[in-house]
């Protein structure tokens, strides 16, 4: 992008908008068993040979346990100044319930002081996968009791830091943490089982509701919401066997916790795609998914392009995305996707404010001379910010943007194969370079700050 493109793109958002970097602590941390810390499903899962890549593990990752001050110097230098992260279930509750941990309190108390210091304002997620392990050996979200487990950590946060978060979101990805997690068995806890599946997103989305009640019930002030990993689905041709696969891909992917949450109800498709509705499900359960949520966030990275495929036994859907144009995980790339995604979720959903919580792309980084010239994630966040813009100017009620990802971390299933940071993260001596992709950012985001202010001073 040209520096006139970057100054257009800057005055196509409003003064109020946020831009950010967002980050997970189990990707991050590190400190897997100082300060009390109790292990996750993902210490579990990452110690187990096989399920990880190279069998990595989160044990140090980027060692932003120690090193979280020099972290924020960094943002700060670069002009970060909102930042998504997640808090550490077992490093508050190291057994998942009881009393919190004085040492994990301790710990996020000087992390948030920190980033208040270098004027970074905190965008907290409570739950990125990172369940205890004490409660997973209890039968973990497929067990009604790690709901109400969940409500009571999410009570605590909320007291012990709500006096400087005021953006809450109350899980990642639902979507993840049951699918890839108990069906297909690639995160942790590793299992593969449609029932168990089922009751681990109902319970999820349960424990959601009970969460916003709970902050509504302090009479917090700030604002909370979920987080949903969302795929705009398009059909491979107009014909209705191609169209209904695009409905069935679309149940799957998204109304499965857009409808609850949003709607008060699960899709009717879910009863014959799905094998049913969740028997964990109880009459009074959607009242409380339907919770009034202050935003919703948006994680997205690629699209779909779906067809009928009779011979496929869960959906009978086959993907046919073309893949001109893909990141370093095969990802197919479209920026328009998102705009096209935004619109509809405002046309079926209501006008219900949006952030674009997680979006960007891993590519095979070269450190050299300690630069890395990332070109391709430069146009790919780009071309998503000009997605952004465009939904701004279709009427979405679109309130900010963070960047997936701050520094190259801990990659899930992938180790440290893949890098989506902007900053490269030199793992032997946890030296950290900026990549030109974050130079980019920063100076797109001083290049906005510039145009608001001479925007209040005219």
């Amino acid at each position: 992008m040209t520096e006139h493109g970057r100054h257009e793109l800057t005055r196509s958002f409003p003064p109020h908008f946020t831009f950010g970097v967002a980050s997970a602590a189990y990707q991050i941390e590190g400190g897997a068993t100082e300060g009390g810390r109790g292990p996750s499903i993902w210490d579990t899962f990452s110690h187990t040979p096989g399920k990880v890549k190279g069998n990595e593990t989160g044990d140090v990752a980027c060692d932003h346990y120690h090193r979280f001050a020099d972290d924020f110097a960094l943002m700060e230098r670069l002009g970060f100044r909102d930042y998504r992260l997640s808090l550490s279930w077992p490093r508050l509750f190291p057994n998942g319930k009881g009393q919190v941990h004085a040492a994990g309190v301790d710990f996020y108390d000087r992390l948030l002081d920190t980033m208040l210091e270098h004027g970074i304002t905190p965008f907290v997620t409570l739950y990125h996968w990172d369940l205890p392990q004490a409660l997973q050996d209890n039968g973990g979200w497929a067990n009604r009791d790690t709901v109400y487990r969940f409500e009571e950590y999410a009570g605590e946060a909320f007291r012990r830091f709500g006096d400087r978060v005021k953006s809450w979101i109350t899980h990642n990805e639902p979507w993840c943490t049951a699918v890839l997690g108990n069906l297909f068995g690639e995160h942790a806890p590793g299992l593969r089982d449609l029932k168990t599946t089922l009751e681990v997103a109902h319970h999820v989305l349960l424990s959601h509701g009970l969460a916003v009640r709970e902050y509504r019930r302090q009479g917090q002030q700030g604002q909370i919401g979920i987080t949903l990993n969302l795929n705009q689905v398009y059909a491979a041709s107009e014909s209705e066997e191609d169209r209904g696969a695009q409905v069935r891909a679309d149940v799957f992917s998204n109304r499965w916790f857009l409808d609850p949450v949003l709607k008060g109800q699960y899709p009717e498709e879910m009863a014959s795609w799905l094998g049913g509705f969740p028997a964990a499900l109880k009459a009074e359960d959607l009242p409380i998914i339907a919770e009034k949520s202050d935003f919703l966030g948006i994680n997205f990275y690629s699209y779909a392009v779906v067809k009928d495929n009779p011979g496929d036994k869960l959906l009978q859907v086959q993907h046919v995305t073309p893949h001109d144009r893909v990141t370093d995980m095969g990802w197919p790339i479209k920026g328009t996707a998102l705009t096209d995604l935004m619109v509809r979720l405002r046309s079926d959903y209501q006008d219900i404010p949006l952030y674009v919580t997680e979006n960007g792309a891993a590519y095979p980084d070269v450190l050299e001379s300690g630069r890395v010239h990332d070109d391709e994630r430069t146009a790919y966040v780009a071309e998503h910010l000009e997605a952004c813009a465009e939904a701004l100017r279709q009427g979405v009620d679109l309130r900010g943007y963070f960047l997936w990802t701050f520094l190259d971390n801990f990659e899930w299933a992938f180790g440290y194969e893949k890098r989506f940071g902007i900053v490269y993260t030199d793992y032997a001596s946890q030296t950290r370079y900026p990549k030109d992709s974050a130079l980019w950012y920063s100076e797109l985001l001083a290049g906005f700050r510039d145009h608001v202010l001479q925007t209040v001073q005219r």
